[in-house]
């Protein structure tokens, strides 16, 4: 059976006692409509003149300026849906049959955010900005003349109700899910979820039209949308952490340029390997804050190697297909 879902059933916290906004069985498909991260938040700036956004997108992009919500703040998630005969020590298995994204996402970045460099950038005169991406190509998006982005959308936001007493904030991902913001759940993935409550209580929400590997500005091309999922049951499957399988692994660039980081803490040496990537970009013309945001989008933090005591290296990744090079 197939169910829709609408953006009328949105909560902003993680609770096992939240009352269910739809009941499915296993194996049926429900499409969830989804708000953006800020909850509407970025577009009442709009609307109220405090941020500028291009011309061609003012209006569908005021069109989206619903009212703030009252209560706890979080990301607004769809649901909860319950899945009968779902208990805890089982399993749901999720299918993510497609991610669609909506006309208009922003990236932000702020000196007193979340951003890996938040706090260093501040002292190089980092101002707040938010970009403005135009999503209705469908398949790319262009940053700024010359600098073309791959939409690959997937959820920020996919998870279940924890089997503690809530609320819980939405933000730290868990191991039941929730904000995880892996980019690698697009359409044809599978996620397993651990079930801890009667029934699961799964919610989703905080689509993104792309991201790089760590969202290193703390946003990635947010947007709201609509998310497609077939949902089964699967009895005792012992797992205590979400698992996926996926069709990708990440960029579709021919070429990358990659920037390096050691250092004994994983998130200096994250530091330093993303902070002489932003110098590539503004070598390239590009600000401060274009660079910041575009790293996020785009560039990819990983892990080179974990064993090599005292220091870990991390690797930045920025994909030169995005300029039209081949080669860097």
């Amino acid at each position: 059976m197939t169910h829709h879902l609408g953006t009328g059933n949105i909560h902003t916290v993680w609770d096992g006692t939240l009352a269910p906004a739809l009941t499915i069985d296993s194996g049926d498909t429900v499409t969830l409509d989804t708000l953006d991260a800020s909850d509407g938040g970025v577009a009442r700036r709009v609307a109220g003149g405090e941020l500028n956004a291009p011309d061609d997108l003012r209006a569908l992009i005021v069109a989206d300026a619903h009212p703030e919500r009252p209560g706890p703040r979080g990301h607004p998630l769809t649901g909860p849906v319950h899945v009968r005969g779902a208990q805890p020590g089982d399993a749901l298995r999720i299918e993510i049959l497609d991610v669609r994204t909506a006309a208009w996402g922003w990236t932000g970045c702020r000196p007193d955010g979340i951003g890996l460099l938040d706090a260093a950038l501040a002292a190089e005169g980092l101002t707040p900005y938010t970009h403005f991406w135009d999503l209705r190509a469908g398949t790319h998006t262009d940053f700024l003349p010359g600098i073309r982005l791959p939409l690959a959308p997937f959820p920020g936001v996919i998870g279940v109700a924890p089997g503690a007493p809530g609320p819980h904030p939405t933000a730290p991902p868990r191991q039941v899910g929730g904000n995880m913001d892996i980019r690698q759940l697009v359409t044809g993935s599978t996620l397993w979820l651990p079930v801890e409550v009667p029934g699961a209580l799964l919610s989703c929400g905080d689509l993104h039209g792309a991201q790089g590997d760590g969202e290193v500005s703390g946003t990635g091309i947010e947007t709201a949308g609509q998310l497609t999922l077939r949902v089964h049951v699967e009895p005792q499957a012992g797992i205590t952490t979400p698992e996926f399988a996926t069709p990708t692994s990440g960029g579709h660039s021919r070429a990358w340029h990659a920037t390096t980081g050691h250092h004994p803490d994983l998130m200096t040496a994250a530091r330093t390997a993303l902070r002489a990537t932003l110098r590539r970009l503004q070598a390239r013309g590009l600000s401060l804050e274009d660079a910041y945001v575009l790293a996020s989008a785009c560039v990819d933090l990983k892990i080179s190697q974990i064993v090599d005591a005292p220091n870990y290296t991390v690797s930045a990744f920025l994909p030169l297909d995005i300029f039209g090079e081949a080669e860097g």
